[in-house]
């Protein structure tokens, strides 16, 4: 099982738009997401990685994404959208018990989600809670790849952690990339899932992440 430390920056007196928050995540390290648990039903794989760090009032989240085909259609929070070109992020606190789960696709559209792995027990945020998360998009074509950067900042009060409390707390999380609805459904993770069929909400194969 993976391990990752999540390290603190400053965004007081960064402006917020895609290129100056990326910059201040300049010095953060990149990870990979490229576990194909179900290669052999859906072997397409897209280049995938990410960049994850805190400040005392949020956590934010960059994906770099590379894939042939771009997909965004739902614009409403909590509707569809890992049937689109999808990035998520799933993050639990209480030894994963339960976890949220934080979805967003390639126009920033977001579904966010709280419970137990059990289905009928999860609950939805509001759409006003979703829309406290910031995201900014980053979109390209250079001849039949497309590439797209997205960066989420996450309100750490959505998650029920209070200003400042975040640093030295120990979570389990993955973080993934699908598209069930594209010509090449995919379905990829960080930490590997030995599950038969695709199912991201599996908390029992989250890593360890600790907030240093």
């Amino acid at each position: 099982m993976k391990h990752l430390e999540v390290s603190e920056i400053d965004l007081t007196h960064i402006q917020q738009d895609y290129h100056s928050i990326a910059q201040a995540m300049s010095e953060i390290s990149w990870q990979g997401i490229s576990e194909a648990s179900w290669k052999e039903d859906y072997p397409y794989i897209p280049k995938v990685r990410f960049q994850i760090a805190y400040s005392k009032s949020h956590i934010i989240l960059h994906y770099d994404v590379e894939e042939e085909f771009v997909k965004g259609q739902f614009i409403r929070p909590n509707e569809n959208v890992w049937e689109d070109s999808c990035v998520e992020f799933f993050i639990s606190l209480d030894e994963r018990k339960n976890y949220y789960n934080f979805e967003f696709n390639v126009l920033g559209t977001g579904l966010i989600g709280y419970g137990p792995a059990v289905k009928a027990k999860r609950n939805r945020l509001s759409s006003e809670e979703i829309l406290r998360v910031d995201t900014y998009s980053n979109i390209r074509t250079l001849n039949t790849a497309k590439t797209w950067q997205e960066i989420l900042v996450i309100p750490v009060e959505l998650i029920g952690i209070k200003h400042g409390a975040l640093k030295g707390k120990v979570a389990f999380a993955n973080f993934y990339k699908c598209g069930d609805e594209l010509p090449n459904p995919h379905f990829i993770s960080w930490n590997l899932i030995d599950n038969p069929t695709p199912n991201f909400h599996l908390p029992e194969f989250f890593g360890e992440v600790r907030f240093v």
